[in-house]
């Protein structure tokens, strides 16, 4: 008899965010999973609403 792992949660989950500021959409239904052990990057230009994700994932900003 064997058993299966649990499978791995995800300790951040989120879908289909988007956040505008008046008519500039930032972000557009932005979905992401990260498990146990992903390393993850969050790289872009300037302006590119990298921080924008964060403050919505941390609950810093309202996101649409």
């Amino acid at each position: 008899m064997s058993i299966a792992p649990p499978a791995n949660p995800a300790l951040l989950d989120i879908s289909d965010v988007s956040k505008s500021f008046g008519s500039v959409e930032v972000l557009r239904s932005v979905s992401l999973q990260v498990t146990r052990g992903e390393v993850v990057t969050d790289i872009g230009p300037s302006g590119s609403g990298k921080t924008t994700l964060l403050r919505c994932v941390n609950f810093l900003e309202s996101y649409d």
